[in-house]
């Protein structure tokens, strides 16, 4: 199927996220191939090929794109698009999307019941960055994390929010979920999310949504686009908060220095995330 997410994509994230860290470690002195080759013992041919594979672009590429200076430009690039997209009313400018999301709130009733009577489903799927950890229900996605090396605690956070719900197991549903989360085609998609959060925090994530893959923006930048410029802060919680990894795209959000602040699966995860969004753009 050419809307699949091939197993073999993980795979060679795992692979490539060792080298990823190295290049993250060792940024500054811009290692060479044969360096970066050596550090994750493959070859120079081997090392390129499967980066290339997983990122659509080469390692020295993917290099340019975690230097602070790059990750400097693209937020004053940002700025401009989104001032324009603003002033035009839309939610960003160029929407290069290969999902449409749409969203819809949980209600302060459905929340303090902990989902009861909620037909809430849940699997480990492959994704481009690891297996992830899906729920989601009737009404959609709602749940979407990267998994740790503790499948049991993974669980016990998504049953936690949602305590009263029926929850079933179903790995095969998750894989055609994560599969439509990450085409591989170019033909837009069509997603729906089920969000549970505070008024503000809807704001936020919804702000961020118009965010298209490969922009990076600033805590204040989102703010103002919230509606609330001056609750950086605040932002900074919101984004603490989500629980829909990659399609509420918190990984899009850096400080204004260029560096990329923290991240809940992993600074590493988040770095080659904007990285594999910016390949995928520049092959476009």
């Amino acid at each position: 199927m050419a809307d699949r997410v091939p197993d073999d994509y993980g795979r060679q994230y795992a692979v490539v996220a060792h080298a990823i860290e190295f290049l993250r470690t060792h940024a500054r002195r811009q290692p060479s191939l044969a360096e970066l080759a050596a550090a994750v013992h493959l070859s120079e041919f081997h090392l390129q090929r499967v980066f290339a594979a997983w990122a659509g672009i080469s390692p020295k590429r993917f290099l340019q794109y975690l230097t602070k200076e790059y990750a400097k430009q693209a937020l004053r690039d940002s700025r401009d698009v989104l001032a324009v997209a603003a002033a035009a009313g839309l939610s960003g400018g160029g929407r290069l999307h290969d999902l449409m999301i749409s969203c819809e709130a949980m209600t302060p009733g459905e929340i303090k019941s902990g989902g009861r009577d909620v037909a809430l489903g849940y699997g480990r799927a492959p994704t481009p960055f690891g297996p992830a950890l899906i729920g989601w229900t009737p009404r959609g996605i709602c749940h979407l994390a990267f998994c740790s090396a503790d499948p049991a605690a993974d669980e016990a956070k998504l049953a936690a929010c949602w305590p009263a719900a029926d929850r079933v197991g179903d790995d095969a549903t998750a894989a055609k979920l994560a599969a439509r989360i990450f085409p591989t085609d170019a033909e837009p998609g069509r997603l729906h999310l089920l969000l549970r959060g505070t008024n503000f925090q809807l704001k936020v994530w919804e702000a961020l949504i118009g965010v298209e893959p490969s922009r990076m923006v600033s805590y204040g930048q989102l703010a103002a686009m919230a509606g609330a410029p001056r609750t950086q802060r605040a932002v900074g919680s919101a984004l603490a908060a989500n629980t829909i990894g990659y399609l509420i795209p918190c990984h899009r959000v850096i400080r204004e220095s260029g560096d990329p602040g923290i991240y809940r699966w992993g600074s590493g995860r988040k770095a080659a995330m904007l990285a594999w969004e910016a390949g995928r753009n520049a092959s476009r």
